[in-house]
């Protein structure tokens, strides 16, 4: 009797557990959107008296679709706690234009309310919505401030218009009158509510990746090709991209944002469900080491022994945290206006390439350089997929970059 008392209530305490633990495994959050924070530089960012009582209204363009969001605000580069009075989310009616549609208009809350305070150095998760969102629409998040940020956190490399207009006016479905800046404040990341099986790809890179020369408004990175494509096979649908790309970033040292291992933890590891990484980066170690005239050959070996050495911190990290690391190859840029390489600089690109092309550095190789160097000239970028400048690729070239993904790399 006692064996069977037990085992009665053994089976009982299944029963109890197991909705719990069916509905706990119903679904994830993943990463849909996402913005690599930095210090905007003075001629990006908003001077103080045009941040003070200003509603500010950002659209951003999603990956993955859900039933559920979340919204992560940022005050990550700010020296004082940052008020935000309110939240809003909202369709917008066009991905270059201030205009909602006011009955999708919602308040987003932080542990209940309508108001939030993010520390300094710090970013801030707004309360689960339910709040349906497809793949790859946009999402329009508007916010009011009281005070400007003591420093602004944002991402000059928006390629997007934002809005901003003084007073509270987070719920106005036109904002008359706004005024027009091509970069996002204070705003990181979209998660949605997705099947127990999504994940997020992060792609780590600089301005190629961030999209310098895409199309304002446009949507037409690589990353947003990558986007498209995914959506477009079964098999992948669940899977967001997460753009973690920003302009002049460096390996080694800080330039237009913190260098890659310092952003490492926030931009890469700190990201929902995030199962593969696509490093493509070094362009601008490379390119910068002789911008201001030779240096001695020491130098150059130097430089890229150390870039290697960074990748190979990367791919530890992230193996840490049971993410896939795949290596991109540094694409041409001789003939550059900014950096005017010679052939000593070409050596060192075919020698971080060879590095990452070769087996056991990384655990899957995506070759960018091969889609888009010249056949004539490799050392150059396609005429037809240069921007001008011989060095980021046109709207056409970042369309090929898309497409020359393969999906099979996103295996599960």
């Amino acid at each position: 009797m006692r064996k069977l008392l037990l085992a009665m209530m053994f089976l009982a305490a299944l029963c109890l557990a197991a909705p719990g633990k069916a509905q706990a495994s119903a679904s994830v959050w993943v990463g849909s959107w996402s913005s690599a924070q930095q210090i905007p530089e003075p001629q990006n960012a908003l001077p103080e008296q045009e941040m003070t009582d200003t509603t500010v209204r950002q659209i951003v363009h999603l990956s993955i679709g859900g039933n559920e969001l979340r919204v992560h605000l940022s005050n990550a580069f700010g020296t004082e706690p940052l008020h935000f009075t309110s939240v809003h989310i909202a369709r917008p009616l066009s991905a270059a234009s201030p205009d909602i549609d006011p009955a999708s208009d919602r308040v987003l809350t932080f542990s209940g309310k309508s108001e939030v305070t993010v520390p300094a150095g710090a970013g801030h998760i707004s309360d689960p919505i339910d709040y349906p969102v497809a793949p790859l629409s946009n999402l329009a998040i508007t916010f009011h401030l009281d005070d400007a940020p003591a420093r602004e956190t944002g991402h000059p490399g928006s390629r997007a218009t934002s809005y901003y207009v003084h007073g509270d006016q987070v719920g106005s479905p036109k904002l008359p009158g706004a005024n027009t800046v091509d970069h996002w404040f204070q705003i990181a990341g979209v998660d949605v509510l997705a099947t127990p099986g999504a994940a997020s790809i992060v792609a780590l890179g600089d301005s190629i990746t961030d999209g310098h020369a895409s199309t304002t408004n446009g949507n037409d990175r690589w990353t947003d090709v990558l986007a498209e494509r995914l959506q477009n096979s079964a098999a992948t649908r669940d899977i967001g991209v997460l753009n973690e790309g920003i302009g002049g970033n460096h390996l080694l040292i800080d330039g237009l944002g913190p260098n890659a291992l310092a952003r490492f933890n926030r931009d890469v590891l700190a990201q929902a469900r995030v199962r593969w990484l696509i490093v493509f980066e070094g362009v601008n170690d490379l390119g910068g080491l002789t911008r201001d005239g030779e240096v001695p050959a020491a130098a150059h070996t130097q430089l890229v022994e150390r870039i290697e050495a960074a990748y190979e911190q990367l791919v530890t990290r992230a193996h840490a945290h049971g993410i896939r690391v795949i290596g991109a190859t540094i694409t041409p840029y001789m003939g550059s206006d900014y950096y005017h390489p010679d052939a000593r600089d070409e050596a060192d690109r075919q020698a971080v390439n060879a590095w990452i092309r070769a087996p056991g550095h990384f655990d899957a190789v995506l070759d960018f350089d091969k889609t888009m160097r010249d056949p004539q000239q490799p050392d150059r970028l396609r005429p037809d997929y240069d921007c001008g400048d011989h060095l980021h690729p046109s709207p056409a070239g970042y369309r090929a970059m898309g497409q020359a993904v393969p999906l099979s790399l996103f295996a599960r």
